[in-house]
């Protein structure tokens, strides 16, 4: 990234200078023309040999933005170094800091690295661009829209309705702002999508496909990529379902509660597994090994850890 950024200084100091060379020809046509007319009419001549200039056609429109182009572009009596000396990079077109860059003055080229970025604000006709004193090259456009690009490389964009706002950072990362107020967080490195609705809803979308909602009071819905629903309840309670409809509860207490799809139903507690069957029979494995099994029929069984048979009613 440090060799793309330098890389990228380079050029642009490359251009300006271009920039500073065009305008010194420019100012010299300038000086040696007797007449205003004639003075308008080398600088288109010499604009439509060297297009790679951007002035625009009413660049010399009045004396006033005339004595300011030779003020800012032409070397001092008296000190001819100028002439030979570079520009800085962001010199050119940032002569009224915070302000418009006036139809007379030659632009900045910016250089937005994002390739998507760069092609949408291409697609939009730009009206005018703004130099801040902090660094920061901003481009309005048309129909509304702002481009905004910081020195740290951050990019931002605003829609035409002031409501939807785009933050690319250096790293990757996105954040979006949309008109109903949804924050939109794009975690690049982790493949994660974080949303905040504006009721205090938050949903992560993870890149293995594992989704989770955190809800205003406190619970938590996670739905892994096997659609396995886990909630976490702000009480301390859980409770997942699995894909093929069985439940697990598990209580304040550690007390867990599995309900099966067939209609079975099981309590595990520190003491013992208990087992609950759709016909009402109830199977009872203790801490111990011992098993006791109640039958609807009022018959009990029970067996020790080895399986042996301690008791039988019905026999």
């Amino acid at each position: 990234m440090l060799v793309r950024e330098n890389t990228d200084l380079r050029e642009g100091i490359k251009v300006m200078e271009r920039f500073r060379l065009d305008a010194w020809k420019k100012a010299e046509a300038i000086e040696s023309s007797p007449r205003m007319d004639q003075c308008v009419t080398a600088m288109k001549k010499e604009e439509s040999v060297n297009p790679s200039v951007p002035f625009q056609k009413s660049q010399i429109s009045s004396g006033t933005q005339l004595e300011k182009y030779k003020k800012n572009y032409l070397p001092m009596p008296g000190n001819p170094s100028r002439r030979s000396k570079s520009v800085p990079p962001r010199d050119l077109g940032n002569l009224d800091k915070g302000q418009a860059a006036l139809p007379g003055e030659p632009l900045e080229s910016v250089n937005f690295p994002d390739p998507e970025y760069k092609e949408k604000e291409e697609k939009e006709e730009i009206q005018g661009v703004i130099y801040h004193p902090d660094g920061k090259v901003e481009k309005v456009c048309n129909n509304g829209c702002r481009f905004i690009l910081f020195p740290n490389g951050t990019r931002k964009e605003v829609g035409a309705d002031g409501k939807t706002v785009t933050l690319t950072f250096i790293n990757g990362d996105v954040k979006q702002v949309m008109p109903d107020e949804r924050v939109i967080y794009y975690y690049a490195a982790a493949g994660t999508t974080h949303t905040t609705y504006p009721q205090g809803l938050e949903v992560l979308h993870f890149s293995s496909g594992q989704i989770e909602k955190h809800f205003p009071d406190g619970r938590k819905e996670i739905t892994f990529p096997d659609q396995t629903i886990k909630n976490l309840f702000a009480d301390g309670q859980e409770e997942s379902i699995f894909p093929d409809g069985t439940i697990v509860r598990v209580q304040r207490d550690g007390n867990k509660i599995i309900e099966f799809n067939n209609g079975q139903r099981e309590l595990h507690t520190a003491q013992f597994k208990r087992r609950e069957y759709p016909d009402g029979t109830v199977k009872t494995v203790y801490t111990n090994g011992h098993q006791e099994t109640k039958y609807t029929s009022g018959r009990i069984r029970v067996k020790d850890k080895d399986g042996n048979v301690l008791m039988d009613t019905e026999l």
